[in-house]
């Protein structure tokens, strides 16, 4: 993996050197290019000047903040470095919060945190065992890519997450959604659907987490290539009349699917499987 970022993770007087990783993999993204309809050219990504016209490179460009019409603060990157701001260089934890209080639409972009050097092993080992026993997550802040984002560290796997968040007062309230208090609510169809919720409930390691459409557009690709020209109909999905009498039909259904698979022990051994061993020898 390569280093996107160096710096300290730090909580009171704990230091420990860190080194900031991309959690997402986007190297299997599709990506199109942009072809002109008439003779499929590529379209070029020409930045111009508003003013002159000119075709300009990445050295012709400036940052500006514009503090009046057509009036412009110009910022350098040198002006940059002379920010002495501590989440330059340094991942600062404020505090500490139960996991279950932080509304999931904070979470933004995941970064793996890993120790930098094995003098770091030590002090990185002990907050994530502290934080996965505890059930809490540090929220603090570091800035990256020119601009300071609150963050969330948190255990993940056998190692540190954090995660960029976004400020509170970004989010929308969801009061302004139209139509959500409109629905009338009866109490058998309640009962119903919390029934078939618990008939569906199951481990997410039970749940294929897979990119149906990613597989369906390379799958539309190699037929493109092929020169097959391939047409599907969508399905026809009609929205539900009858909620009693689907909740009723789920139900049903539910009930009617085989049990998942045993889950193996480390060993390789069912879980069941293995606690009758066990006190086979301790009646032994």
């Amino acid at each position: 993996m390569r280093t996107i970022w160096k710096g300290f993770l730090q909580f009171s007087l704990v230091t420990i050197p860190m080194r900031l990783y991309t959690a997402v993999d986007s190297s299997a993204a599709i990506r199109f290019n942009q072809l002109h309809k008439e003779d499929h050219g590529r379209v070029a990504y020409d930045k111009t000047c508003k003013s002159c016209g000119d075709t300009l490179h990445p050295e012709d460009i400036v940052k500006g903040y514009e503090f009046a019409p057509d009036e412009y603060a110009i910022l350098t990157d040198e002006d940059l470095q002379l920010l002495r701001l501590k989440s330059r260089r340094v991942l600062e934890i404020q505090g500490f919060v139960p996991a279950d209080q932080i509304d999931h639409t904070l979470f933004d972009t995941p970064y793996f945190i890993g120790p930098d050097g094995e003098v770091a092993g030590k002090g990185y080992a002990l907050l994530t065992q502290t934080l996965r026993d505890t059930g809490k997550m540090g929220v603090g802040k570091f800035s990256l890519r020119d601009r300071e984002d609150m963050v969330l560290v948190g255990p993940h796997g056998g190692g540190l997450i954090t995660y960029k968040v976004r400020y509170p007062e970004t989010i929308r309230d969801i009061g302004e959604v139209p139509n959500i208090e409109g629905g009338q609510i009866v109490e058998e169809e309640l009962k119903l659907a919390h029934h078939l919720v618990e008939a569906m409930s199951m481990d997410l390691s039970q749940i294929e987490l897979k990119d149906t459409y990613h597989e369906a557009v390379k799958t539309l690709i190699e037929e493109k290539i092929s020169g097959r020209q391939v047409v599907r109909v969508a399905d026809d999905i009609k929205p539900v009349v009858d909620i009693m009498a689907a909740l009723r039909e789920s139900i049903a259904k539910s009930k009617g699917k085989p049990q998942a698979k045993q889950k193996k022990a480390r060993n390789g051994v069912p879980k069941d499987v293995s606690r009758k061993t066990a006190s086979k020898r301790r009646a032994a």
